[in-house]
């Protein structure tokens, strides 16, 4: 695929044209979409059925908000097998994919009887071997997936010249954790985290806060049926966040900083996970130590991995500069926070990229997008929880004053989205509240938490937001 342009990609036009060119991985083809929420794959499907593609989604579930339009595709029903936590849930992709029902597939094969169709999938399916004879777009390489596993990120910010945080890996052992926790232990405790012997694992399900023994041992009992390792880090203390790129056949592109609302609750001693959003801002020296970060590893897993196509890395922001904690190669939340300037052409270049095709886009392309991601502020607020059910998808409008939500009779610009999951329920203000920039996404949060609380009773409880040790004095006010 050749350039087509030397206009910058920030031009509407040209961003058009590159899309279109794109597209053409898909382009007349029949399409076959999942597994996964069906009410996720709903912008998916709309911009298929622009490239005139006919559509089927193998849904394992409805989701909260809208969903594709009656006549849009096929819709396949599969129950997804039993999970407690997303993990599970994400993990189960692959293997759900592979071996569909009996009925699933009598469907596909009479939806595409002469095998023209291509998969669309999620991160969490591998591209490596055809489904039902079809090849793969949109997951990754196993290569690609093995990556996320927590014990290979220290050593891969060693390679890439990388400052981190210090940290000891061990057996889930009693004792050795023990020391190493004595050992490593700030003024806040310690932070365990579990590794990939099972598969994925993310969305902090394999995290725990650790201050005493108590803390130690129900940490230990949860790791010792899953995983053979953990990762002991000290607890740093800071804005969790993030910082992504696309590694291209010239090099990587390093995009802004994205917070993580990563809650606190600390008297059970919990993370709980919220959204994420561009609204705040770190000091103009800390973006830039992230974006090198993020070049020096893009650099060093296109040298070492051949990798290509979006990645990004999970830290702190703490009162020493930004310290990473985890790397996630693929298109991740966060990525997909700063593409929503155009999440259409972002998700097109990705599938590109990962099938091996060059898309005749370079790092100075992508990066002349960076203004744009800082103009057009995004985030989005949200809430995954057990032990309330919302009874189908609900949704209405909110009003916020600043401290707290309440709902509302009438439309406010806000709106509240809820729905049951296969592991509890799922709860999203979309969209999220127009905050200035420099605003705390995890502000916001804390108060949705709170609310849903209110409606469903949920036991969140009292989170906290993590403090800002960097900048000092900034408010949420919208």
């Amino acid at each position: 695929m050749g350039r087509t342009t030397d206009r910058p990609l920030s031009d509407p036009a040209t961003r058009a044209a590159v899309t279109a060119r794109l597209g053409e991985l898909y382009a007349g083809r029949p399409v076959l979409v999942g597994p996964g929420v069906l009410a996720g794959f709903t912008p998916v499907v709309h911009w298929l059925r622009e490239l005139d593609c006919p559509v089927l989604v193998v849904s394992t579930a409805r989701g909260a908000g809208r969903v594709p339009d009656a006549g849009e595709c096929v819709v396949v029903e599969v129950a997804p097998p039993a999970a407690t936590m997303p993990t599970d849930e994400l993990r189960a992709h692959d293997k759900l994919v592979r071996h569909l029902p009996a009925e699933a597939v009598a469907a596909i094969e009479a939806f595409d009887p002469d095998r023209q169709a291509v998969w669309y999938t999620s991160p969490f399916v591998t591209t490596d071997e055809p489904i039902l004879g079809r090849p793969v777009t949109g997951g990754r390489p196993a290569s690609f997936l093995a990556l996320e596993d927590k014990m290979l990120a220290d050593g891969i910010w060693a390679a890439a010249g990388v400052r981190s945080a210090p940290y000891v890996i061990e057996p889930v052992d009693a004792r050795a954790l023990a020391a190493a926790t004595a050992r490593l232990s700030g003024p806040l405790g310690a932070v365990w985290s579990g590794d990939a012997r099972d598969g994925f694992n993310g969305g902090g399900n394999y995290v725990r806060w650790i201050r005493d023994d108590r803390d130690a041992a129900a940490a230990r009992a949860f790791f010792l049926p899953r995983c053979d390792r953990v990762r002991v880090m000290p607890f740093l203390d800071g804005v969790p966040c993030s910082i992504h790129g696309f590694v291209l056949p010239d090099g990587t592109a390093a995009f802004r900083p994205v917070e993580i609302a990563v809650l606190r609750d600390p008297v059970r001693r919990e993370f709980v996970y919220g959204g994420l959003g561009t609204f705040w801002d770190p000091p103009e020296g800390d973006r830039e130590q992230m974006r090198d970060v993020v070049r020096r590893v893009g650099a060093h897993l296109q040298e070492t991995e051949g990798y290509r196509g979006a990645f990004g890395i999970d830290g702190v922001l703490t009162a020493d500069g930004f310290r990473p904690t985890e790397l996630n190669t693929r298109m991740s939340a966060g990525v997909s926070t700063v593409a929503q300037v155009d999440l259409r052409f972002f998700t097109l270049l990705q599938a590109t990229l990962v099938a091996g095709v060059d898309p005749g886009v370079r790092v100075a392309d992508l990066e002349a997008m960076v203004p744009l991601m800082d103009a057009r502020r995004c985030g989005r607020a949200v809430a995954f929880g057990r032990g309330a059910t919302v009874e189908g998808d609900v949704s209405f409008p909110v009003t916020w004053d600043g401290r707290a939500f309440e709902r509302a009779d009438d439309e406010t610009g806000n709106t509240l989205i809820m729905a049951d999951t296969p592991t509890g329920f799922f709860a999203k203000l979309d969209p999220c509240l127009a905050l200035a920039p420099g605003a705390r996404l995890a502000e916001v949060n804390v108060a949705l938490f709170a609310f849903v609380d209110r409606l469903l009773g949920s036991d969140f409880g009292a989170l906290e937001p993590a403090p800002d040790l960097r900048r000092v004095g900034l408010t949420t006010a919208p």
